[in-house]
């Protein structure tokens, strides 16, 4: 008998990195051949702007997903329970309750973490026994190296599994070199994630004058769904900024449509102030664009800097530019790095090679 995984994950709507890694666990032959799976859906919100708000809708979202998992636990004896937890804000206090429901039923647990912020609570008395008690007895699988130190103070270093995100591979063409795809000077620069400060959209923006005001020329497209910047808000900063002409908002872009702006693009920037692993970096790997990105979470496993990109400190508007405008002006250096960047990720962060790995730590926390 094949044994019993209750998954309780993110899923979409609304779309973000870790419904989208949910969504891929859930449609994974491999999981579902190799366990006898049941996946229930964490999230209370259908929409990004619904995310860390409360209301009467959210909490009743909410006694459904308890509902559904109290009557899943009282059906089946699951050998294992997977929860896709949140670190902490109102979305930890939420999944406390299903962690508190799970071992009620004294179920082994393997948390999956997609964001970080144990480390900047965990001074709060409270917050220190609430941490107690959900990684007791538990494992934990986090996505780098580079954000244990986040979970350190609960959790054990051998009771960690290291996954990074995996994802499928761009099925609609193949990226071309640079001098095959270009006929004109003027070099594209891409920005795809929500329109978020957080994201680095502004940072962004601030070195886009920079480079306008050496006089290069570029092209600057921000693809994502509006989120604390409204597209109201921010084609006013580009009016005020000269920016109009440079730099252009495409609002969100999904599947087919998305890709065609990866491969329509020279070079692939993600300045962000608070992450933990990017899908959208994956992408821009399999696609094959160099990428420039902030030194941020476990970014440092996806970008080798001067091989695949370039790294730099979080808000260094001048440093982002200069590495912008190195790769603006070096079209053999993006073709090299467009072809590190495309062997990079299907040597480490294809689906297939993220299945398998979460097929032997499944099977590591089932005998733990």
């Amino acid at each position: 008998m094949k044994p019993r995984i209750l998954f309780i994950l993110h899923l979409p709507p609304p779309i973000h990195g870790a419904a989208l890694v949910g969504q891929y666990i859930q449609e994974s032959a491999l999981i579902n051949q190799t366990f006898d799976t049941t996946f229930i859906r964490l999230s209370t919100s259908q929409k990004l702007e619904e995310i860390g708000k409360g209301g009467l809708q959210k909490v009743y979202a909410l006694f459904k997903v308890q509902a559904k998992v109290f009557r899943a636990l009282k059906r089946k004896n699951y050998d294992l329970c997977y929860m896709s937890i949140n670190s902490h804000g109102p979305g930890f206090y939420k999944d406390l309750l299903i962690v508190f429901l799970l071992k009620l039923f004294k179920k082994k647990i393997v948390y999956h973490f997609h964001n970080k912020g144990i480390l900047f609570e965990q001074h709060k008395i409270f917050h220190k026994y609430l941490y107690r008690f959900s990684f007791k007895d538990t494992r934990s699988i986090i996505l780098s190296k580079y954000l244990y130190p986040d979970v350190k103070a609960y959790v054990k270093e051998k009771d960690i599994f290291y996954l990074p995100n995996g994802i499928p591979g761009p099925s609609f063409k193949e990226p071309k070199l640079v001098e095959q795809e270009r006929t004109s000077s003027l070099c594209r620069i891409l920005f795809l994630s929500n329109m978020m400060a957080a994201k680095g959209v502004y940072v962004l923006l601030e070195a886009c004058k920079l480079l306008k005001v050496q006089g290069l020329k570029f092209e600057c497209h921000f693809v994502g769904s509006w989120f604390d910047i409204s597209k109201e808000e921010f084609q006013d900063y580009l009016v005020h900024e000269n920016l109009t002409e440079e730099v252009l908002a495409h609002g969100g872009k999904y599947g087919a449509e998305k890709f065609n702006f990866f491969y329509d693009s020279d070079i692939f920037v993600h300045p962000t102030l608070d992450d933990c692993f990017p899908l959208v970096l994956l992408e821009a790997l399999s696609t094959g664009l160099p990428i420039v990105a902030s030194e941020e979470g476990g970014i440092p496993d996806i970008v080798v800097e001067g091989e695949t990109g370039f790294l730099v400190p979080k808000q260094d508007v001048q440093t982002l530019a200069n590495k912008i405008k190195l790769l603006m002006l070096n079209p053999e250096l993006r073709n090299k790095m467009a072809v590190a960047a495309k062997e990079r990720f299907y040597k480490l962060f294809s689906f297939e090679r993220f299945e398998n790995n979460l097929q032997v730590i499944l099977e590591k926390a089932l005998k733990s």
